[in-house]
């Protein structure tokens, strides 16, 4: 394993200028796990409620994703994610004067997730495949960390604040200035100046996409996270999110313990993106999933419950490990497949990471008032550690390597697996 340190990657200005897009947009959202899901209380208090407006978020990320993959490796990825803020900046606004009028309805909150999540969709394969053509390659982990640490430092910030709107205030407000700072993020997005690319056919959508596909299949520890990611993401984030801000209000303190335990949560992401800085694991999947083990820490905490700090402290290790593999496993996606491809590869990837989720959200609820909210987070823990022992136990997850070389035509000699 090496260890090196390195800020490098902000001496490159079209770099800087997307992680100051980046930065401004994260600052808004890291308001929302605290502000959203008190919001959506607010209009509708039963316990399927966030789980159903969680899901509305998700489903378009499930039905545009692919297409929002094959659009990004045709077109501009800059304008395709500017425009992508532009109607984020909307759907943000929108609900913020809905909630600050006392207009808000379920429906409403629903319809407006749905919009979010369409241009989440689009913008999420454009930014993975986005970020190599902005740094060199020596510098695109550390670029890709320092995307996370900066990330990770709002999600510190954007909870305590949002507490504080919460409890004086009225969540609108908060959503608010999410809107605003989408608009901040487009201006920085709009001075982007890509190098120039190399002329590419289009030989139409569903060739694309196969052609997509097979890069996908063709790197067995990449479908394999895929498959994990999905299931992880349905059977345990799920319920982490739907039901950890009820415990919260029924046993915890209310909006005020929620914040605190998200709090612990955005110091320990940010811990894990100065971690991915410094660490460049030899096996970077080994390491990465490893730390994933950690996500079980907060459901089963949730689950007796424990006190308030207990659990902040577990959501603090978990959001560690989390930030910690994401950026070494994107690095790893990045360095493996060809840039002509990497946003279609993205975006099968991140399709099947959340397929489920929107299953696991809306189910949360329901199920936690049929056999108790503790049962269905404990559960989740329990999946958590299996499926990740199972993952670690693949030898393509385990013994792949860190491609050691100083430039992407290396890549093509990487094995399928």
């Amino acid at each position: 394993m090496r260890v090196r340190p390195g800020l490098g990657a902000l001496q490159e200005p079209e770099f800087r200028r997307l992680f100051f897009a980046r930065a401004f947009s994260q600052l808004g959202d890291g308001l929302l796990p605290v502000a959203h899901s008190f919001a959506i209380l607010q209009v509708d208090s039963s316990p399927s409620s966030i789980g159903f407006v969680l899901a509305a978020r998700s489903v378009p990320m499930v039905l545009f994703l692919l297409v929002g993959g094959v659009w990004a490796d045709r077109l501009d990825r800059r304008r395709l994610m500017l425009a992508t803020d532009l109607l984020r900046a909307g759907t943000q606004a929108l609900l913020a004067f809905l909630l600050l009028t006392g207009r808000a309805e379920l429906w409403h909150l629903l319809a407006l997730a749905f919009v979010y999540g369409v241009g989440a969709a689009f913008f999420y394969p454009a930014s993975t495949g986005l970020l190599p053509q902005l740094v060199s390659s020596g510098r695109l982990q550390e670029a890709n960390a320092l995307l996370t640490l900066t990330e990770s430092g709002f999600q510190v910030l954007g909870p305590v604040l949002a507490g504080v709107i919460v409890a004086v205030a009225n969540p609108g407000w908060a959503i608010a200035v999410d809107s605003l700072t989408f608009l901040a993020s487009a201006g920085f997005l709009a001075r982007l100046t890509l190098p120039a690319a190399a002329a590419r056919a289009q030989l139409g959508f569903l060739t694309e996409l196969r052609e997509g596909w097979r890069e996908f299949r063709s790197r067995t520890w990449l479908w394999v996270d895929g498959l994990y990611s999905a299931l992880a993401n349905a059977l345990t984030l799920a319920p982490l999110f739907a039901l950890g801000p009820v415990v919260a209000q029924r046993e915890l303190g209310g909006a005020s313990a929620w914040a605190t335990i998200v709090t612990f949560a955005g110091v320990g992401a940010l811990a894990g993106g100065a971690l991915a800085i410094r660490v460049k694991p030899e096996r970077p999947l080994r390491a990465g999933v490893a730390a994933l083990s950690l996500l079980a820490g907060p459901p089963a905490l949730l689950a007796i419950p424990a006190d308030t700090v207990a659990i902040g402290v577990a959501a603090f290790f978990a959001a560690l490990g989390l930030s910690f593999f994401n950026t070494v496993f994107i690095t790893t996606m990045q360095e493996y497949v060809p840039p002509d491809s990497l946003s279609r590869v993205s975006s099968i990837d991140w399709l099947l990471s959340i397929g489920f989720q929107p299953i696991g959200y809306a189910l949360a609820g329901p199920l936690a008032e049929n056999v108790g909210v503790s049962t269905t987070l404990a559960a989740a823990a329990t999946w958590l550690i299996l499926s990740t022992a199972t993952v670690l136990a693949i030898p393509s997850v385990r013994n792949l390597r860190r491609l050691n070389r100083g430039g992407r035509e290396a890549s093509a000699l990487a094995k399928a697996d």
